[in-house]
């Protein structure tokens, strides 16, 4: 199964959604969904958008994350999650 994939949402799955609910107060989109194709012959290719940008009505929003888990440092987790975000700033430029 790809979406929610516990790289993402936690483990164990139900109760971390529920949590992100709770303490998100924002919609994800489409961070972390399921991007693919898939042909007529049933050959495809699938990945996870752990990073990308949306452009709408004249505004972008770019979406990037990292894994919270119990040994994380949160100065550690912004710097990874601003490298991340660095690819789409300079191609949005």
């Amino acid at each position: 199964v790809l979406h929610p994939t516990a790289a993402v949402a936690g483990t164990p799955t139900v109760d971390a959604q529920k949590l992100i609910a709770e303490l998100e107060p924002f919609d994800r989109g489409r961070y972390a969904g399921p991007v693919g194709w898939i042909g007529a012959d049933g050959d495809g290719e699938w990945a996870i958008a752990l990073r990308g940008a949306l452009l709408q009505d004249n505004q972008i929003t770019a979406y990037a994350g990292c894994g919270i888990v119990a040994e994380s440092e949160p100065v550690a987790e912004l710097e990874e999650t601003e490298l991340k975000f660095k690819p789409i700033r300079e191609a949005l430029a």
